[in-house]
């Protein structure tokens, strides 16, 4: 590892981490010292400053779980616990992750889509860009209910479309929730590749003319290519908000796997800790998701031709 790459990402990352985990630990026994204190005083009992404070970082069932808490809940429901086991987070964390990303390859081709038709025909831009952006004022958890039921009574009904499809149960369960992913991820392909195929400069337009090439060949030989580092920047937004949209599209549904149905049964029975150990899973998995779609910009831009940064 360089020692400039040690010292500008490394060390920033690492001490902002640390920064968050004191306040997180602070946070912990500040909110969880009331009931603690009232669980003291009910028992007769006079703990020392270091007892009190182990105490709020030890409840059972705490307003705000300490970090050991949730990471100790994590390591058993990951290491310890088999693959197919309904309490492990690494098989919610699956059945989450296979809608974001059936919903995240459907909100991306929908997303070139929608940008090849905005930026190749002035009608499309003027009336079609306006409702887009309206189309994300829309809150998405006021109709996540309705898009998953329509459409999960659409795939199973006795239509056209679902005796084309001939999707089971399970299959249109999933198709479902992905199109709530679809629906937070398509926005920032659009815009993305809109900036994007909008990014060469008139003098490599005017040169593409000079040469007698043809719009598709402008398109393939320079739009297209231009537009690569602006897909990936938007993907890298796309595939976090798919994410959001999967256990979004769990939590009306009253699903009995993914990370939002996780979230589901930890508040309806109090399990602060296992809702805690849910979101962080979902922050970690977003997290290698955005990774993978960095690593795979770094290998179509060496790829491309670029150099190394």
């Amino acid at each position: 590892m360089k020692p400039d790459t040690f010292k500008n990402k490394i060390v920033p990352v690492t001490t902002i981490l640390l920064a968050l985990i004191a306040i997180w630990y602070v946070a912990a026994i500040l909110m969880n010292a009331p009931f603690q204190r009232d669980m003291d005083s009910r028992g007769g009992v006079t703990p020392t400053t270091l007892e009190f404070i182990g105490k709020t970082l030890a409840q059972p069932k705490p307003i705000l779980p300490a970090p050991h808490q949730v990471a100790q809940n994590i390591y058993e429901n990951t290491v310890l616990r088999s693959l197919s086991s309904s309490r492990s987070l690494v098989y919610h964390s699956w059945v989450t992750l296979s809608s974001t990303l059936l919903g995240f390859g459907f909100g991306m081709l929908l997303g070139i889509l929608l940008a090849v038709l905005i930026v190749h025909n002035r009608a499309m831009d003027r009336s079609l860009m306006p409702w887009l952006v309206a189309s994300q004022t829309i809150p998405i958890l006021a109709i996540a209910p309705m898009i998953v039921i329509i459409s999960y009574n659409v795939l199973t009904g006795d239509n056209a479309l679902a005796h084309l499809l001939n999707l089971d149960s399970d299959a249109s369960r999933l198709v479902s929730k992905a199109l709530i992913s679809t629906y937070l991820s398509f926005f920032p392909v659009a815009v993305g590749m809109v900036k994007g195929l909008r990014s060469p400069e008139i003098l490599y337009l005017d040169l593409m003319r000079t040469y007698n090439a043809s719009p598709m060949q402008t398109f393939w030989k320079l739009r297209v290519p231009a537009s690569i580092p602006f897909l990936f920047t938007s993907m890298k937004v796309a595939i976090a908000a798919s994410l959001v949209g999967a256990i979004v599209g769990e939590l009306p549904t009253g699903a009995v796997a993914g990370i939002g149905s996780k979230l589901l049964a930890g508040s309806y029975y109090s399990q602060t800790i296992d809702i805690w150990a849910a979101l962080v899973a979902g922050s970690l998995l977003a997290g290698v998701l955005v990774a993978i779609v960095g690593l795979a910009a770094k290998i179509v831009d060496r790829a491309m031709g670029g150099r190394p940064a």
